[in-house]
């Protein structure tokens, strides 16, 4: 069974940072894609990034490139998202979500290719 849970979510102020957490088991990390989702309320769910865990490449959401940052330790099956110079506007539930081996561009932008979700966590940054 595959399960992911996500850590890190809370309230900061504009311009601050936090990093989230996703912890997986029941995969094997090097033949999977991890990828973050957000869903801010009266909204849809949008792709934020996504890492390929086989070769690491990463991909990104043109509303966070150059302040988000995705990472992978497959020795501790956890990906990370480093979030810096928050925005209000990046206030939302982030998930995240594993398929099977790789992510892409394209695939960042359609949630429903990816398989098994974790529960989410909160973000909400204030102005």
């Amino acid at each position: 069974e595959v399960q992911l849970v996500e850590s890190g979510g809370g309230l900061v102020q504009a311009g601050g940072s936090l990093r989230l957490s996703c912890a997986a088991s029941g995969i094997t990390f090097g033949y999977y894609a991890i990828g973050w989702f957000r869903q801010a309320p009266g909204k849809e769910r949008e792709g934020v990034s996504c890492i390929s865990t086989s070769d690491g490449s990463t991909y990104y959401a043109d509303s966070v490139k150059g302040r988000f940052t995705i990472s992978g330790d497959n020795a501790k099956n956890t990906v990370y998202l480093q979030m810096s110079s928050l925005k209000p506007e990046d206030t939302a539930d982030y998930y995240c979500a594993q398929r099977f081996y790789s992510c892409s561009d394209y695939l960042l932008r359609a949630p429903d290719s990816f398989d098994d979700w974790g529960q989410g966590t909160q973000v909400t940054v204030s102005s």
